[in-house]
């Protein structure tokens, strides 16, 4: 069995090589929060570095399961490839084999895209991708964000709440005074695009990048400050980035070393601006 490092070892950190290779040397029982995206089926080359099939995929799940804390949570995001007409569903068996061994699939969100790819010429716009939330048992932590303002915020019910039992009956609750916010849905849009996802130019060199947004959303849902944050697939280094300046502990794995250039600048620029 291979030697464990501390993990002090990666935290804070370009770390670039193979993920599987580099999880293999993580201690067990050492990463509160995963966000990521790994390769979508084979839809973009990396620069003809990265192979990505579902055995690498069993290999990188089974590590992660390994060096999650318990009530560790994992944003996985993923969409699918349609090859002749047919989607290859690779995010669904992905999250069944996290499943399959031990993981929660605690929530299904939906990222909703602002704006989209040139429609098909048969099939309804595609705006979106999958968000599996994926826990190691009870999540430790729940932060719901409560920013989906109520049209009736501050006004009260008319009648009684009820709610609807197993038997069918209903119990009233009694009225309520509604908030002005409210838990979001589990649809989230965001603006994505160049100038939308980031302000930084330089991460556009990167083929496939998620707005700064949504890492800061899962960021402060899943975990608190002081968590290590990792991203075993670190791209143009967003996760790192906003880890960074919401005062969490990061680790970044990218194997493309020209990606890791463009993270390297990313998190400078933030450090210099005294945000750590």
């Amino acid at each position: 069995m291979k030697e464990k490092n501390n993990i002090e070892h990666f935290l804070n950190k370009i770390n670039i090589g193979n993920n599987i290779t580099i999880m293999n040397t993580m201690p067990d029982n050492s990463i509160d929060l995963v966000i990521t995206s790994p390769p979508y089926d084979d839809l973009r080359d990396y620069n003809n570095k990265i192979t990505w099939d579902f055995s690498k995929f069993k290999q990188v799940a089974n590590q992660l399961y390994r060096i999650m804390k318990d009530g560790g949570v994992i944003v996985w995001i993923v969409g699918d490839k349609t090859k002749d007409g047919n989607k290859s569903l690779t995010g669904f068996k992905q999250a069944l084999y996290f499943q399959k061994i031990g993981f929660y699939i605690y929530d299904v969100i939906i990222y909703e895209k602002a704006g989209s790819g040139p429609p098909h010429s048969k099939r309804y716009f595609n705006t979106f991708e999958y968000m599996f939330i994926i826990s190691k048992g009870k999540p430790k932590t729940v932060n719901l964000l409560t920013d989906k303002k109520n049209k009736c915020g501050g006004m009260t019910t008319f009648s009684d709440v009820t709610r609807r039992e197993k038997d069918g009956t209903l119990t009233k609750k009694g009225k309520k005074v509604i908030n002005e916010y409210g838990i979001r849905t589990n649809i989230w849009r965001y603006n994505n695009g160049k100038g939308f996802a980031t302000k930084d130019d330089i991460a556009y060199r990167h083929p496939a990048i998620f707005p700064e947004k949504l890492v800061d959303d899962h960021i402060l849902s899943w975990s608190n400050p002081g968590d290590i944050v990792l991203d075993p697939f670190g791209g143009s280094g967003t996760t790192a980035k906003e880890s960074i300046k919401l005062n969490r502990k990061w680790i970044y794995i990218e194997k493309v070393e020209e990606y890791s250039k463009i993270a390297e600048e990313r998190i400078k620029g933030v450090e210099s601006e005294g945000k750590v």
